[in-house]
């Protein structure tokens, strides 16, 4: 297996995700848009993409981030998905998932920043890439928009401050609004980029103080998060 990230900060990197990786002896490439590094121009030698979040909207213009081009990353999903890879969103990456297939980001109900749990909705509980998953689990969360959903999209889970937390848009593609790959480390880069917003947002309820953020437990959540995409593995390679 072969995992392509791109990544739109220096801050918020894979975390678990290469782990998992490491783990399974599987290899890994990166478009580090923050660095100008390119976006594949092909997929042929991709089997699982995955789009990491970021402190920018979906519909940020390249205009006030040069360095993230929305219109490419999704150009760049819609073409693993027809090539049939495997592909995951996580937080903005999963806003541009639903973008790529139609569906406009929206604004979360809540702000939330920290460790909450998120509860599976019945499609969620009948679904097997899920069955290991209890009906609640506490995962990360850094983000204030959630992705769109197209007519065929069944969201899988939510929590109190979000009704869309892990939505499949296909047997090989979800979305992610929540970060259960988050590790101490990535919640200290975090908590160095934010002051600013951390201050801002201090009494929100469902945003964490940093001494909160150091104190979460990420162990759980990496090991669900593991299981997964051990399914997602299998579903991808099934098909072959």
């Amino acid at each position: 297996m072969h995992i392509h990230f791109v990544i739109h900060e220096s801050f918020e990197g894979p975390g678990a995700f290469e782990t998992w990786i490491r783990n399974r002896d599987y290899t890994a490439s990166y478009s580090r848009v923050h660095t100008h590094e390119p976006l594949p121009q092909s997929v042929e030698g991709i089997d699982l993409l995955v789009v990491l979040g970021g402190p920018q909207s979906a519909s940020t213009t390249k205009e006030e981030c040069p360095h993230f081009d929305a219109g490419a990353e999704r150009a760049l999903i819609v073409k693993c998905i027809s090539a049939k890879k495997a592909v995951l969103g996580v937080c903005l990456g999963s806003q541009l998932l639903g973008e790529a297939l139609g569906a406009k980001h929206e604004r979360s109900p809540q702000k939330e920043i920290g460790t909450f749990p998120i509860t599976l909705t019945a499609e969620g509980k009948a679904s097997d890439k899920f069955a290991h998953f209890p009906h609640s689990l506490d995962v990360g969360h850094w983000h204030d928009d959630m992705p769109g959903l197209t007519k065929d999209a069944k969201v899988l889970a939510y929590s109190e401050a979000c009704p869309r937390q892990i939505i499949e848009y296909g047997n090989l593609v979800y979305g992610f609004q929540c970060h259960m790959e988050f590790t101490k480390d990535v919640i200290e880069l975090l908590i160095a980029h934010s002051e600013d917003e951390l201050a801002e947002s201090s009494g929100f309820r469902f945003v964490q103080r940093p001494d909160e953020l150091r104190a979460g437990h990420y162990g759980t959540m990496n090991e669900t998060l593991f299981v997964f995409l051990d399914k997602l593995v299998t579903a991808y390679q099934s098909q072959k």
